[in-house]
């Protein structure tokens, strides 16, 4: 029902405590980047105050932990092959409209190298981990509902390759625009523009929407560790928490995701490397408990 029981099996009582406060910690900085992001997605492409978008979201994000887990779940699901379709539809386009030699791209890009760490490949797994930490609550809570593991699994997996398709697509299509993109918080709402008015009204909807998805899914983690979900204790904690970090997201988006995703990606880590070594263990004491059966029989 709550990610800490996992938490709790993979690192044991103490350090799994740790652990647990630690991720709830950071999953409600990325809710607090969320409604950062929508407040930018309204700046940049209604020319409305930040602080309407931040608003609009956190009544969105209220209203919807007050509904039950099953509902929640169903309201996630349903926005995301919406934003898929879009974001394939733009990324597709970009690629293939770039104005510029790959050699001025590469130029740009390199001018503007600002990343979390000094390697591009630890850059990389630090966003891998983090996106598995990010998506660990819900997957618990989901995991946990169903009947089917082996149906969890495949769900696990394919959920990982389709994510790390659309990463790359998306990387691909900005670099491939990446000299009209400097100094833009959200760059794929500008690759949007550039095709057409039409659709990048569409693609900030898109976006609202996995702005929302996300959102919901960081404060019900968070407030799932302090409350049963679908109480009225659960409800207050999710309004308040929620309050309040409308009032940290006026921080700024880009600042709050420089900050925020890379501490949360070495979060990650330390839970990808607990998974393989509960799995690994857990093979090896069923294999030993398969082999005293069979010397006993």
């Amino acid at each position: 029902t709550s990610h800490k029981e996992v938490l709790y099996i993979l690192f044991g009582a103490r350090i799994g405590l740790v652990v647990d406060v630690v991720l709830s910690f950071f999953l409600y900085g990325v809710g607090v980047v969320m409604l950062a992001g929508s407040g930018s997605i309204f700046a940049q492409q209604y020319d409305l105050p930040p602080l309407f978008g931040g608003v609009l979201m956190t009544v969105l994000v209220i209203a919807t932990l007050c509904m039950n887990v099953k509902r929640i779940i169903d309201l996630i699901s349903a926005v995301m092959p919406f934003l898929l379709a879009m974001v394939l539809i733009i990324t597709t386009y970009s690629i293939f409209s770039y104005n510029a030699p790959i050699e001025t791209l590469d130029a740009v890009a390199r001018e503007n190298n600002e990343t979390v760490t000094g390697n591009w490949f630890v850059g990389a797994l630090l966003y891998a981990s983090f996106n598995i930490a990010v998506g660990f609550p819900m997957l618990a809570v989901i995991g946990g509902m169903t009947k089917q593991p082996k149906a969890a699994a495949v769900g696990g997996v394919l959920g990982g390759l389709g994510l790390g398709l659309l990463i790359l697509l998306l990387n691909i299509g900005l670099f491939a625009n990446i000299n009209q993109l400097q100094g833009i918080e959200m760059p794929s709402l500008a690759l949007a523009g550039r095709i057409s008015p039409i659709l990048s009204v569409v693609m900030s909807l898109a976006l609202v929407c996995m702005v929302y998805s996300t959102a919901v899914g960081m404060f019900f983690a968070f407030s799932a560790r302090f409350a049963k979900p679908e109480t009225s204790r659960f409800k207050l904690i999710s309004a308040v928490t929620v309050c309040v970090g409308l009032g940290l997201s006026l921080g700024g988006f880009s600042k709050l995701v420089g900050t925020v995703y890379p501490l949360l990606g070495y979060v990650g880590f330390a839970l990808i490397l607990a998974i393989c070594f509960n799995w690994v263990r857990s093979r090896s004491i069923a294999k030993a408990q398969k082999a005293a059966l069979d010397i006993a029989s």
